[in-house]
């Protein structure tokens, strides 16, 4: 091994069948714009519902460009409200599991899945394995890595929040997909980027994705993204 290269070392981004592609868009440019090296899985439920929110085909033959158009879009559908620098992420597919995230040996800093649908909750909480993305989670916890669950269901039912409560017990970060108004939101991607960087901020990654809390009433009224994020467009 080559003393002087720098081993990558990757969040593992995983994006479920629930709705909510634009969260897992926010999370995937803010991690690339903190210069963040990314491994992802979308699950195939997550291609439908990706096709069906954006009108974008994830296609394993032609993931990059299909990424770079989806993370590009902003939350309203508007094409080209983004760059996306996308020369860092390594794309998995859901069904390989003989791939790199499906080891403990394989480096990586911790696993992120944005949006979780309740399916993948009980997926992951049981260790059920079905696809990579819960076999990537089920290591992730084995190896006491970061894991956050971005939940995006309403109302939650008793099995699915007894699950939430054995993955926090396991050690991951159940982290509903619940927008907060208090940072100032005039826009929809206002709320999606609070979601993102609220995700971020469970595994110390920096952002300037939303107006955070300083302790004084009215500090809501400032936009979201005034302290020079680049997640949020003005206007």
């Amino acid at each position: 091994m080559n003393a002087g290269k720098t081993r990558r070392e990757p969040w593992i981004v995983g994006v479920s069948g629930a709705s909510g592609t634009p969260y897992a868009a926010a999370v995937l440019r803010g991690l690339l714009d903190a210069g963040q090296s990314v491994d992802l899985v979308v699950s195939r439920a997550s291609r439908l519902t990706l096709l069906d929110e954006t009108g974008i085909s994830f296609r394993d033959a032609h993931w990059r460009d299909d990424l770079r158009e989806w993370l590009c879009m902003g939350a309203d559908g508007k094409p080209g409200t983004f760059e996306a620098d996308t020369s860092d992420v390594r794309h998995w597919s859901a069904g390989d599991l003989a791939a790199g995230p499906s080891s403990g040996s394989y480096p990586a800093k911790g696993m992120l899945i944005v949006p979780a649908s309740t399916a993948c909750v009980a997926g992951v909480a049981l260790g059920l394995s079905k696809d990579l993305l819960q076999r990537a989670a089920s290591v992730t916890l084995k190896e006491r890595r970061p894991l956050v669950v971005a939940v995006r269901e309403t109302p939650l039912n008793g099995p699915t929040l007894r699950q939430l409560v054995a993955l926090d017990d396991a050690g991951a970060t159940v982290l509903p997909a619940s927008p907060a108004f208090y940072a100032g939101a005039t826009h929809i991607q206002h709320l999606v980027d609070f979601v993102a960087g609220r995700v971020l901020d469970a595994v110390g990654v920096p952002h300037r994705l939303y107006h955070r809390w300083e302790g004084a009433l009215g500090g809501g009224s400032r936009p979201a993204g005034a302290s020079g994020g680049t997640g949020a467009p003005q206007g």
